[in-house]
Parts: C-alpha cells; structure tokens; sequence
C-alpha cells in the first residue's frame, strides 16, 4: 500500500520533500550551521509541582481548564527570562548587534502530521497560569488541525518543547533560528530520590536547555536553568520573582 503523498518505486517509497517539513528541515539546518549550540542538563524534584497540577484539577472554578507540567514550565520560563534576558535574545548579524527581546513570545514544538512546528504565544509574559493553558489548549488544537496561520509561526523570542510525551527523559534541542534558546521537558518519571536526608519516591524529570553560545554564556544557561528547575520544585519560589 503506498501513501498519497508518495509513490513506490520497487522496495522502497518516495515521499515528496515540502511544505511545512521542508520549511522546518531548511531552518534547523540554518540553525546548526550558524548558531554555536550548548546543551546543559539538570534533572530535578517535581513532587510538589504535581500536587499543585493535582489540586487546580480538582478545582470546580478551574474545570475545562487544562494545566499540567507544560503549562507551568511556561510560567517559570516566563519568569527565569526577566533575571537572565540574554536568553530572550537574538544575534543580528547584518547590524552587528545582539536585539534583546522586552517580552516574550513563547514558541511551543508540537509534532503534527504534516511535520515539527513551533507556533507562538504571543505576549506570554503577561498571562496568568490559567491564560497560558487556554492558550496552550488553543495552539495545540489549531495545529493538530493543520490551521497554523503563517504568522502564528513566524517571529518567537523562545521556545519549549515537550519531549517527555513520547517518554523520552532529555535531549539536544535544535534552536529555532533566531532565538537564543530552547528548553526541553522531559518524560515525568517516579524514582527514588533523597528528600529530606532520605530515600523516597519522588516525581523526577530531566530539563534540557539549547541556548546559544554567542549570546548567551555558561553561568547565564546554568542560572536560567537553575531558575526554572527551582519553580519547578517549589512552585511557591515563583512569588518571590518578578
């Protein structure tokens, strides 16, 4: 049986090169090949994020409203950007300058059938946790869709993506041309873990940031990953940054 998009030629099958994948594929070779890629790892306790997504759900003011590990790793990227902007930046190399962004466009990887795309949430930083789940709930829908607007992928300041839905616990995240970083979520995983000068159980996930070298330097990706992970363990740390 051969696919509608490609033709068989004896054992094996063609499949035409276009559209979104090929526009996806030229830009994350462009990225490789311009931006110096450094990918630092830190894996950390998300217990406490997990209850917190365990008690909104069963919230009756929050029903029909979505909020799991992504949503508030969106937060805490949203925050983490204002103590470390060097990751809300690009390198324009016609002018010679580094532009720093003074709001985020958050770009979120979703796997579509018709390919890897990033579409953004635009203004991010200003949106309470439950706006970014509608929005969220809205971008996801609309590219599952194939109703990506060319504007909705264009642009972006930064960018998640969420590896841990295929099981996977890290990686080494391409950036998105034009951005100076990229966070990668890994897959939620029970484990022991030392809580407390003991040995327990605990929900433990791997984060992966891509962040470019030119812009951005190692003390700067670690603190920013540092940050995150932080919110991440004790969401409560989020009231004490702005």
């Amino acid at each position: 049986m051969v696919s509608a998009l490609g033709r068989a030629e004896g054992r094996e099958t063609r499949v035409p090169i276009r559209g979104v994948r090929k526009h996806t594929a030229q830009a994350m070779v462009q990225s490789a090949f311009t931006a110096p890629h450094v990918t630092t790892f830190h894996t950390v306790d998300v217990t406490a994020t997990m209850d917190l997504i365990a008690s909104l759900r069963e919230d009756r003011a929050l029903a029909g409203t979505r909020i799991g590990p992504l949503v508030v790793a969106a937060k805490a990227v949203c925050l983490a950007l204002t103590r470390t902007p060097a990751l809300n930046s690009r390198w324009d190399e016609e002018a010679g300058e580094i532009v720093q962004y003074h709001y985020v466009d958050l770009g979120i990887a979703a796997a579509t059938e018709r390919g890897l795309i990033v579409p953004n949430i635009r203004e991010a930083q200003d949106m309470t946790l439950t706006e970014l789940a509608a929005s969220l709930a809205s971008l996801t829908e609309t590219a599952r869709a194939g109703k990506t607007s060319p504007a909705e992928l264009a642009g972006g300041t930064f960018s998640i993506t969420n590896i841990g839905v295929f099981g996977v616990d890290a990686g080494t995240p391409i950036l998105p041309p034009g951005q100076s970083g990229i966070l990668a979520l890994g897959a939620v995983r029970r484990q022991p873990w030392e809580y407390k000068g003991e040995i327990a159980l605990r929900q433990v996930m791997t984060l992966s940031l891509s962040f470019d070298h030119r812009i951005v330097d190692g003390a700067e990706g670690a603190r920013f990953l540092k940050d995150v992970a932080d919110i991440l363990e004790e969401p409560g740390r989020a009231m004490l940054m702005r």
